[in-house]
């Protein structure tokens, strides 16, 4: 099979970028999309063309690194999967398939399909962390944790920091990716000590970070690869709204969803 792509070309952010028009090689159905790619560049570099810059890392939908908008859906046509994970087996022989790069102020472009997306990392730094005693590991029952915390909390720690769920919001919210971070850890005893603490410092830098508010329309939830709930949402503004009542930190302008 052959396709059609249309894929954003961009030198840097202080550069105009626009879509360049590409026909693919010869392609087999069983194809990654990212191996997709990798055949395209290969045939790019044979004929002497800069090849396309793109993220990715494992492979297997476990980094989140991988961040392309595939006909205008974040991670392509398919429910609870990364691009890595969408094969060519989804789109037809000559198919016109169009590729974007995340698309959020908090995301800036370094080139081509390739966004910055340090500003998670420095949400995570301002609270995704607990407090715990140093030395050897305690045995794994020592602390009982009710099963369903225990299970939501592994829903929440799905997440992979992917940013899909920013490239979707009409808003370029970061809610659902904040409040899984949240969430799964002030789901767990040992997460207690923080917890509020940690809602608030996060919630303050997602706002610093330039991410927008959020609106509740669930389209992050829809193109999410893990299918975080939005229910996460919901506990983090709890927890926002204690923190404040508690007067755990000093009061913020705006935060929080709705």
């Amino acid at each position: 099979m052959k396709v059609t792509l249309k894929v954003w070309r961009q030198k840097n952010r202080n550069t105009p970028g626009g879509f360049k028009t590409y026909t693919s090689p010869e392609l087999n159905e069983n194809m990654s999309f990212l191996e997709m790619l990798d055949v395209v560049n290969e045939d790019l570099a044979n004929k002497g063309e800069e090849p396309i810059a793109f993220d990715h890392d494992c492979r297997e939908g476990i980094c989140g690194t991988c961040s392309c908008v595939i006909n205008g859906k974040p991670h392509g046509p398919h429910q609870g999967v990364a691009t890595c994970q969408t094969y060519m087996r989804s789109f037809k022989d000559g198919d016109e398939i169009v590729v974007e790069p995340f698309r959020a102020k908090a995301f800036p472009l370094i080139k081509d399909l390739v966004v910055d997306r340090k500003a998670f990392d420095r949400i995570q730094q301002a609270g995704g962390f607990i407090t715990v005693r140093t030395g050897s590991a305690p045995d794994a029952n020592s602390i009982p944790v009710p099963k369903e915390n225990a299970d939501l909390a592994m829903d929440a720690a799905q997440c992979i920091g992917c940013g899909a769920c920013v490239a979707a919001c009409k808003n370029a919210s970061a809610m659902l990716f904040v409040a899984a971070k949240i969430s799964h850890l002030g789901l767990m005893p040992q997460g207690q000590p923080e917890r509020y603490r940690r809602a608030k410092a996060m919630v303050d830098q997602m706002d610093a970070e330039g991410f927008g508010a959020c609106t509740v329309t669930g389209s992050c939830e829809a193109v999410c690869p893990k299918e975080i709930s939005l229910d996460f949402i919901a506990r983090m503004n709890r927890d926002y709204g204690v923190a404040l009542l508690k007067g755990d930190a000093k009061a913020v302008k705006g935060g929080g969803a709705g």
